[in-house]
């Protein structure tokens, strides 16, 4: 079953539970009433299985021949293609393909057709800019994630990042204070966040490459949506990440930045404290249940929109980097300078350009994975300074570069590398009817 389809078999067991209604149920999987009122009766005749798409795995009825396909894409590239300025748009080539080629074909089908082979780029209207939006009504609907970078120790200690979540209905906070504001950091804020309330619906982030980055131009030839690794995380989790284009549109987040930065900083000052895990402590103990305690509000409906939590084990497949990887042709993975030697599959031959996936776990763990099964797997380990003088086939010595002697051939002139013939010797001659000749 795919993921939408297990989520609606989550919710649906709730609604068998009664611990939500079908009405929230709807928002829950952003479908209509009436849809999940079909949806319901189908689990309640059938269940899990019942709610598994009965077309799954095979092609589509209505799909065009592979011929047809191929004839249109060749002749939009051929006559309807060229630069920005010069190339028609699927609405007006579906026109002309009509009109000239005699070829039917719908301009939402071509549109699809012309991203997929990157005859056509999705062109977006800008919204209205900075509209005002009223609060999420329900709690873990949307929660706004962000990090501020201040002297929270005054001196005392390393400069960091606070990693701040709160959630936009109840203004519900949550921080974890760490060195920058990189991948990790959000992972570690947003693990302690599923772990105390669930699985929220979406967050609210900035445009750092941390969260989300813009396509690159190959991307957009593809019509593909850009990722980062973050995003790939909270997309196996079902979380939406929405970036904001401006401060303001976040200012809920914004102006949390503010209370830590004045009345955080005061109390860390009569603490004390000098050490980023100090300070996490002391949040997770004492400040932030009396911030919410003092802040925090009730959301405009009561039912809570956080999804339930995954394992621990679940937690560590999801939270870690995902890097794709070539296979030379000695079986070997080159990932972040070092080399990651594979058990070949073949004996007398290479695995003819194929490629690997490198799982990276925040605690330094490697895991490779070709085809789907697992090939290697590195536990993190401290290395001492006598291991380091060992050589290692998954992490080789840095080969220094060579540097020639004075007496190198190299560095000796050419007159000096040629031999030393001896001298020429005359050869013995002869006379022979009154004239010399050589023997």
């Amino acid at each position: 079953m795919s993921s939408r389809e297990l989520e609606r078999v989550e919710v649906m067991g709730r609604v068998a539970n009664k611990s939500l209604k079908l009405v929230h149920a709807a928002e829950i999987l952003r479908l209509s009433y009436r849809q999940v009122k079909r949806l319901w009766k189908v689990y309640q005749h059938a269940g899990a299985v019942g709610l598994q798409h009965r077309h799954a795995g095979k092609p589509s009825n209505r799909a065009k021949p592979e011929a047809f396909h191929r004839k249109v894409l060749r002749l939009v590239a051929k006559k309807y293609s060229g630069s920005e300025e010069e190339r028609f748009g699927p609405t007006l080539a579906a026109e002309h393909l009509a009109a000239e080629d005699r070829l039917l074909i719908d301009a939402e089908t071509l549109r699809r057709w012309m991203l997929q082979e990157g005859l056509w780029t999705r062109q977006r209207k800008r919204k209205a800019f900075r509209k005002r939006r009223a609060r999420k009504p329900h709690f873990g609907e949307l929660v706004q994630l962000d990090g501020s970078f201040h002297d929270w120790l005054e001196g005392r200690g390393p400069e960091g990042c606070l990693m701040d979540m709160v959630d936009d209905a109840t203004s519900t906070v949550l921080c974890r204070l760490g060195g920058q504001e990189t991948i990790w950091a959000a992972v570690g804020v947003l693990r302690a966040w599923i772990q105390q309330y669930g699985v929220p619906q979406a967050l609210y982030t900035d445009w750092k490459n941390v969260y989300k980055r813009q396509a690159t131009e190959a991307e957009r030839l593809r019509g593909e949506v850009p990722r980062t690794q973050f995003g790939r995380m909270c997309q196996r989790l079902g979380i939406q990440i929405i970036a904001a284009s401006s401060a303001q549109a976040k200012g809920r987040v914004e102006r949390n930045h503010g209370t830590h930065q004045d009345r955080l900083v005061k109390k860390l000052r009569r603490k004390g404290l000098t050490s980023h895990a100090a300070v996490n402590d002391y949040l997770e103990r004492e400040y932030l249940p009396e911030h919410n305690r003092r802040f925090a509000r009730v959301a405009a409906e009561p039912q809570d929109y956080h999804r339930r939590r995954p394992s621990a084990s679940a937690l560590r497949q999801i939270f870690c980097l995902e890097t794709e990887r070539r296979i030379s042709n000695d079986w070997v993975v080159q990932h972040n300078g070092r080399l990651l030697q594979l058990q070949p599959k073949h004996r007398h031959y290479g695995p003819t350009q194929a490629k690997a996936l490198v799982y990276e776990w925040e605690d330094g763990t490697l895991e490779v994975y070709y085809r789907g099964d697992q090939e290697l797997a590195e536990p993190h380990r401290k290395r001492s300074g006598q291991d380091r003088t060992k050589a290692s086939v998954a992490d080789p010595p840095v080969s220094k570069a060579h540097k020639p002697g004075p007496d190198h051939p190299w560095r000796r002139a050419y007159n000096t590398m040629k031999p030393s013939w001896p001298a020429k010797v005359p050869m013995p001659t002869r006379v022979v009817a009154g004239r010399e000749a050589s023997l």
